[in-house]
């Protein structure tokens, strides 16, 4: 959902803006090259070299002038870009034979668009080779990050200015523009072809891609380009050799002229570069030219749309697995966070192997895959932890409870409590003599009483690592052993051994109330305890609004009928104890020598066929003594 989501709307064109600006983020990181002179000499006119001037723009004459000076030191291509569509006299006839004589002079025209009206040629130059466009393609933000190649007006394929003196410095070279074997239609320059950008490449969405466009890496600033002044060159002041075989660019470096640019350079680590001047834009397209041909450098390259949406659809796939293992907020913070550096530095590689990879629609997948399955993982631990605080919380001590919940998973299952099979000790405790009491007691002082008394007990439970699985009146159902199974015959021993104690701590809590409550001359009774081991099914029961936790099955009986085994001649039993305990045979066997235990016999109970053999639970034996002693253990 979150994949295609981003997908929607990066389609929409939302995201174009932050991708290219990730774009221009990206680019600027890029390691300066390094090179050992360079192919391109810009003759910059200054503010200065317009005070000495006094005049803009140049007369034709002093154009004139210039560009014999430079012939003159052997240069492969010269680019002038000044437009000169009409005369400045004085000097026009002298600058067309300039220009006639001087085939590796290349002049600028214009073609306007978007409003933009149109600059012609110089008229002695049109349908000549000695003509290029200078059009820059500018982005939505006002960024220049495409190079124009070719441009086609329905009859005629015109040259761009960077292209037309980039082709006359490889022809010296024996580099002359091939169709490319595999797609006829894509320039080749040496050994490396230029695929032209396409509409949705990169981050573009919906981009006017007419004519033949090409990315724009602008190594050109990090490795800046010999650059003299018009009144040095007049002067003398510039050794030949500092333009001999070289490009040489004439153009506009003076403020008061606006030509100045944004490139990806414009802000961020380059801040000093407020705007590029037009010549030195072109500059950078004629050097980036120069090096696909003569060093197979190719232009940035981009993923086909599918492997961009299969990128993203990845990502938003990783992003979700943050859900699944970082819950707290520190561990999603960080894998969140190393997500994002992890997808920053793979883009960095990729833009240094020559492609752009989107990072921004990732990015955005894995952030926002990550915050909605986080909070589905965590509205569901939720609901579990209601569910299992629900059944457990008022039940179980704080460690079992904990117990419950890093091992909730075995536990809940759509909504309940996953059922489950296993051998467990069964504690039921009721007490004698309860009927008449109520019949005379206040209701509230009777609902005290007994709210006193099964606090006491549960607490006791709780203790003793059991859970209270129910009340029934006064009578009280514990469970030892449950709800994480036991998978070792001493664990369940341990069990039972609990259950044992927690029985006699009752029966000495037993004592305490019954001295309390004849101080306060309130009622007493007596309790009755039965105990049994085995086999029994945990699950939650009830309907999807009221739930609760409990065990079933024939210990739960056995276990009950043992509480209430020959309650008619309990005196028997009781002696001066206000406690009787009695144990199953499955149950006294876990017992060890610590427990005093006397066999009451065999007897068959309530509802079974087959008789057991029942033991009554006296006390503990102290181990130095040997005394008994009904004690609550330590």
């Amino acid at each position: 959902m979150v994949a295609l989501t981003v997908l929607a709307v990066r389609q929409g064109g939302h995201l174009e803006s932050w991708e290219l600006l990730a774009y221009d983020w990206v680019l600027r990181l890029q390691p300066d090259r390094e090179i050992s002179k360079s192919r391109i000499v810009l003759i910059g006119i200054t503010e200065q070299d317009i005070a000495v001037l006094e005049q803009w723009p140049l007369p034709d004459a002093f154009l004139a002038k210039v560009l014999e000076r430079l012939t003159h030191f052997r240069p492969r291509a010269v680019g002038v870009d000044i437009y000169r569509n009409f005369p400045v006299p004085p000097g026009g006839e002298a600058l067309d034979a300039v220009l006639t004589k001087t085939p590796n002079i290349i002049m600028v025209m214009k073609f306007g668009s978007g409003g933009q009206a149109g600059v012609p040629p110089r008229p002695i130059l049109e349908g000549t080779d000695q003509v290029g466009f200078v059009d820059l393609l500018i982005d939505r933000d006002g960024v220049v990050r495409r190079g124009l190649l070719f441009l086609d007006d329905g009859e005629h394929i015109a040259y761009s200015f960077s292209l037309r003196l980039a082709l006359l410095y490889l022809q010296a070279e024996g580099i002359t523009p091939q169709p490319d074997p595999s797609h006829p239609q894509h320039l080749r320059l040496g050994p490396t072809s230029l695929r032209p950008l396409e509409s949705n490449d990169g981050g573009y969405v919906g981009a006017d891609t007419r004519g033949y466009q090409v990315l724009l890496d602008f190594q050109g600033i990090r490795a800046p380009i010999p650059s003299f002044s018009l009144t040095a060159l007049l002067s003398g002041q510039i050794d030949p050799e500092a333009i001999k075989d070289k490009i040489v660019l004439v153009g506009v470096t003076a403020e008061s002229v606006p030509d100045l640019f944004n490139t990806p350079y414009s802000s961020g680590r380059a801040a000093d570069h407020p705007g590029r001047f037009g010549v030195l834009v072109h500059a950078d397209i004629i050097d980036q030219l120069l090096r696909t041909g003569l060093e197979g450098v190719s232009p940035i390259a981009t993923l086909s749309e599918t492997q961009e949406a299969m990128w993203i659809v990845l990502w938003a796939i990783m992003g979700g697995t943050i859900g699944l293992m970082g819950r707290s907020a520190w561990r999603f913070s960080l894998m969140s966070l190393g997500g994002v550096v992890l997808l920053g530095l793979i883009v960095h590689g990729a833009f240094l192997k020559g492609i752009w990879v989107p990072s921004v629609p990732p990015a955005l997948a894995w952030l926002a895959s990550a915050v909605l399955i986080t909070a589905y993982m965590s509205n569901q631990e939720k609901r579990q932890r209601a569910l299992l605080m629900q059944l457990f919380s008022r039940h179980v001590s704080p460690e079992i409870a904990e117990t419950i919940w890093r091992q909730r998973e075995q536990f809940c299952d759509g909504g309940r409590l996953r059922s489950q099979k296993l051998t467990l000790t069964i504690l039921f405790s009721d007490l004698e003599g309860f009927t008449p009491v109520s019949e005379k007691m206040d209701p509230q002082a009777l609902m005290d009483w007994l709210n006193t008394y099964i606090e006491v007990m549960a607490q006791l439970v709780m203790k003793h690592g059991g859970i209270v699985d129910d009340y029934i009146g006064d009578a009280i159902k514990a469970d030892f052993g449950v709800p994480v199974p036991r998978t070792s015959e001493a664990e369940i021993r341990q069990d039972a051994v609990n259950a044992a104690n927690c029985a006699l701590a009752m029966e000495t809590e037993m004592r305490r109330l019954t001295r309390l409550w004849q101080e306060q001359g309130l009622p007493t009774v007596r309790m009755r305890i039965g105990i049994y081991t085995g086999p029994a099914v945990a699950g939650s029961q009830g309907s999807a609004e009221r739930l609760k936790y409990t065990t079933i099955g024939d210990t739960v009986n056995t276990a009950a009928r043992l509480e209430s085994y020959d309650k008619q001649n309990a005196e028997t039993f009781f002696g001066d104890s206000p406690c009787r305990i009695l144990l199953g045979e499955s149950t006294a066997r876990y017992l060890d020598d610590r427990f005093q235990i006397q066999k009451v016999g065999e007897a068959p109970l309530k509802g079974k066929d087959e008789k057991i053999k029942v033991f009554r639970l006296v006390g503990r034996v102290e181990q130095q003594t040997g005394n008994l002693t009904l004690e609550e253990p330590a």
